[in-house]
């Protein structure tokens, strides 16, 4: 069994759009740097869209253009459009990633467009990033429903992965965006899209809204899943979603991976510590990490 587990480090796109507290360029750096410091080696940095929509990405091209490039450290933004492909290109980022949602509320609310229409956007970036010879990863957003036990779709997962992979991409994204997701429904999926899908590389991004966040992952990890989205105190949530909940914590996974077992090369007092940093810049109302508040 493969016990290296990969992180990408998501809290300061996905962890901050929801935030209110304005947190500068100087502390995102010092984040970032304290991330490689403590063995992260991805890193989500920001997301190039409407400011309006989402202000806490306001300045996405003036930090990638003053991140300090380190040999074994990839970094890499957000896109939901072939402008965002344009915008990370022209501040040298080579790394992008994207993604739909399966549920047209969602689609309608995130992106502005209907599933289909998200489809077509969807082949468009792609192309896009493939023809500029960067890499890019395709998420699909709401695996596990959006706002209830009903919206459940285990079909309409298969569909769009079967369109996605047809556009050539073999690295995706499985996102329980609201948090809706159980052990079982991501043990049921897994195990059919791993068998129609061997060799396709797949990433998970949980949110911990109702609590089962580890347990998720625990249930993903049995069915060899070792890319894993977090962010740093477990601060996140979408801002199109009522009473979104954040992100695994880091720090929180980083101490389960390392009490099974899986090598994931992460010092969890430094971690804990930029946690730390982060509640006193943003507020403590954002944090729902366990681990951070018992290492000081």
């Amino acid at each position: 069994m493969n016990n290296i587990v990969d992180i990408l480090e998501v809290g300061l796109r996905d962890g901050l759009q929801n935030v209110k507290e304005n947190l500068s360029i100087k502390d995102r750096l010092f984040i970032i740097e304290g991330l490689i410091e403590a063995g992260v080696s991805k890193i989500q940095v920001a997301s190039f869209v409407d400011p309006k929509r989402v202000p806490q990405m306001a300045f996405a091209e003036e930090l990638v253009k003053r991140l300090n490039k380190k040999n074994g450290v990839e970094y890499s933004g957000l896109v939901f459009n072939v402008r965002g492909i344009e915008r990370a290109l022209n501040c040298k980022l080579n790394k992008v990633e994207t993604s739909i949602s399966i549920n047209e509320r969602y689609s309608n609310k995130n992106l502005g467009m209907s599933v289909s229409e998200s489809m077509i956007n969807l082949k468009a970036i792609i192309e896009s990033a493939r023809k500029r010879s960067m890499k890019i990863r395709a998420g699909i957003q709401c695996v596990w429903g959006y706002d209830g036990n009903d919206d459940y779709n285990k079909l309409a997962v298969i569909e769009h992965l079967k369109k996605i992979v047809g556009m050539g991409v073999n690295r995706i994204s499985l996102c329980d965006t609201p948090g809706m997701a159980t052990p079982k429904r991501i043990s049921v999926l897994l195990d059919e899209v791993l068998t129609l899908f061997p060799d396709l590389e797949i990433s998970i991004h949980l949110h911990n809204t109702n609590g089962l966040g580890l347990v998720n992952l625990f249930a993903a990890l049995d069915f060899g899943i070792r890319e894993i989205d977090t962010s740093l105190g477990g601060i996140g949530g979408s801002p199109f979603i009522k009473n979104s909940k954040g992100n695994i914590a880091t720090e929180d996974v980083a101490y389960l991976m390392k009490s099974m077992g899986y090598d994931i090369g992460l010092d969890i007092k430094k971690l804990s510590d930029l946690s730390n940093y982060l509640e006193k810049k943003i507020g403590s109302k954002y944090f729902g990490g366990k681990i951070y508040k018992l290492i000081r």
